[in-house]
């Protein structure tokens, strides 16, 4: 795997990403941040695996393929009957533990401007995923 390149500083417009911004963020960014994930989690977590589970369950942006990729990553439980999105705290930041796939993780966020979408690890929920599956289906990756 080659060196990643140091990454350019990229000013959002907003205090978060939106599903234009993920489409214009740099793509050599974006390929050296899913690079570092990759690397530092011996292939088990990154943006790049995320797509290939996302492309296997589907690779649709529908409901359906948000559950299944959802399902396959660890990111819902089965609480009181139902499954449910976990929450910041519910996720597993234990290699060992974790599902492949698992981390990063995306949370809507909202903002006195609107939602968009943290780039962090936490809540998932159908805008986040919209503007996640905008992630993975980055040329980039």
């Amino acid at each position: 795997m080659p060196q990643p390149k140091p990454i350019r500083h990229y000013k959002l417009k907003k205090d978060y990403f939106d599903k234009e911004s993920i489409e214009n963020f740099p793509g050599d960014d974006l390929r050296t941040i899913d690079q570092l994930w990759v690397k530092y989690s011996q292939g088990h977590f990154g943006f790049s695996v995320q797509k290939k589970i996302w492309l296997e369950v589907g690779g649709k942006v529908d409901y359906d393929t948000e559950c299944k990729l959802g399902d396959r990553v660890g990111w819902r439980k089965r609480r009181k009957g139902r499954k449910g999105w976990l929450e910041y705290d519910d996720l597993t930041f234990n290699l060992k533990q974790a599902s492949r796939g698992h981390l990063p993780s995306c949370a809507r966020v909202f903002a006195l401007g609107g939602e968009g979408f943290g780039w962090v690890v936490g809540v998932l929920g159908w805008f986040g995923l919209v503007v996640w599956f905008s992630l993975l289906s980055h040329q980039e990756l």
